[in-house]
């Protein structure tokens, strides 16, 4: 005879179905383990094509002799890939339920940069921002809906604080159209109007009532981003050797270069993730600034890659510009970045006056290096490296000081 054997006990505290629909409320400041999503890092994936379409434009404009229409473009079509990123990274951490609901409109935007990234062309080309200003419509009326879903949940001051973001941002949307009805020479006067306003929503939205973004999730979520734009900028870069060497077999003259590049990209990395930020950012109006600020931090490391396609197109003869205004394409951005980085990052944790000199020394070394010729990109990498080595070893020299004199301390 045989005996049928026990049913094994239900698991306790089983995980429930979530449903497709959940309120969109307010995430806790304090949460722990909060990491980017899934959903979060396939937004900032899509962003590569946007990213990689205006550096391109930028490369086509300064080889061709007209850097500084190819910068003036560059600049606005980034500040609204960027803009568009910084709005939902700020609002995800703050509101992020992750529903079905959240998903879609989430997807729609992504939908959105795409739209954008395949009219980047034809605003560099073309001065036509038409099919931009689709993309960034699409991205920002799908934003919009999701302060307005948030204020419907919300009371008091949070809910006015959701709808003078959804209305910020729609009012906003009408300034941009002057980008296609007014002629090119008045765009860069609407463009810096327009940013100014968008600049001014986040901090009139806020003035009474702050978001509940997550510091350590915001450090994240701003890491992985530059993660991606150096990644394409390394992308970039390979492609623009690959195809010189292919068609004009010059190994020799573009090695150099290439090192020179990598160099550069490795020390950006390096400088960006030497000191943990979050736990700066304690206010809106220290994380306003820092978040602000990394405009030109993400703009200047995506340019760096294009720097390094026109100093290759200069190498093999491609390039009507001449040799030191295409050095000047890498080191300009280099500099900027590392001055940037220093003023947002690492100035709030050096000791000393040496150690805070490190990076603003360097970025006057690496613009010097323009003027060195064929060998501006490669002394310019050598002088980032070194800047890591430096600021490596003051701060292990600092740290062996500091550790026989807490030693002393707690023994007296």
């Amino acid at each position: 005879m045989t005996s049928s054997s026990p049913q094994a006990p239900a698991p306790q505290h089983a995980p429930q179905p979530l449903r497709p629909l959940r309120r969109l409320t307010a995430r806790g400041r304090e949460e722990s383990h909060r990491v980017s999503s899934p959903l979060e890092l396939f937004f900032d994936l899509c962003f590569v094509v946007a990213i990689a379409q205006a550096g391109a434009g930028l490369v086509h404009s300064v080889a061709t002799g007209h850097a500084g229409e190819g910068v003036l473009n560059y600049a606005m079509l980034f500040f609204a890939i960027w803009w568009a990123w910084m709005n939902f990274t700020w609002f995800a951490s703050a509101y992020d339920n992750d529903d079905a609901l959240y998903r879609v409109v989430t997807l729609v935007q992504i939908a959105g940069v795409l739209v954008l990234a395949a009219g980047v062309s034809r605003a560099f080309a073309d001065h036509d921002f038409a099919l931009v200003l689709i993309g960034y419509v699409i991205m920002r009326l799908a934003l919009a809906s999701q302060w307005l879903r948030a204020a419907r949940e919300a009371e008091g001051a949070e809910r006015t604080m959701a709808l003078r973001y959804a209305g910020g941002v729609l009012l906003c949307q009408v300034g941009w159209v002057g980008l296609v009805v007014l002629p090119p020479h008045g765009r860069p006067w609407v463009f810096l109007v327009m940013a100014i306003a968008e600049l001014c929503v986040p901090v009139y939205a806020e003035k009474e009532h702050s978001t509940s973004w997550h510091p350590h999730h915001i450090a994240e979520r701003f890491g992985l981003f530059t993660i991606i734009v150096l990644g394409e900028t390394i992308s970039a870069a390979t492609v623009a050797v690959k195809s010189a060497v292919a068609e004009h077999d010059a190994l020799a003259e573009l090695l150099p270069i290439a090192a020179g590049g990598l160099l550069i990209v490795f020390s950006a990395w390096w400088i960006y993730f030497v000191v943990p930020i979050h736990g700066h950012l304690r206010s809106n109006r220290q994380s306003f600034l820092w978040g602000y600020g990394h405009y030109l931090i993400f703009a200047s490391a995506a340019s760096i890659g294009a720097g390094i396609e026109v100093a290759v197109e200069d190498a093999v003869g491609k390039a009507h510009i001449s040799t030191t205004a295409a050095s000047t394409a890498v080191t300009v951005p280099t500099a900027l970045y590392l001055l940037t980085v220093w003023a947002l990052h690492s100035r709030h944790f050096k000791v000393g006056l040496a150690q805070q000199l490190v990076l603003p020394v360097t970025a006057l070394l690496v613009v010097c290096c323009t003027f060195l010729g064929d060998w501006a990109v490669p002394a310019a990498g050598v002088v980032s490296a070194l800047a890591v080595a430096t600021g490596t070893t003051l701060t292990a020299r600092t740290a062996g000081r500091e550790r026989p004199a807490q030693a002393a301390t707690a023994a007296s």
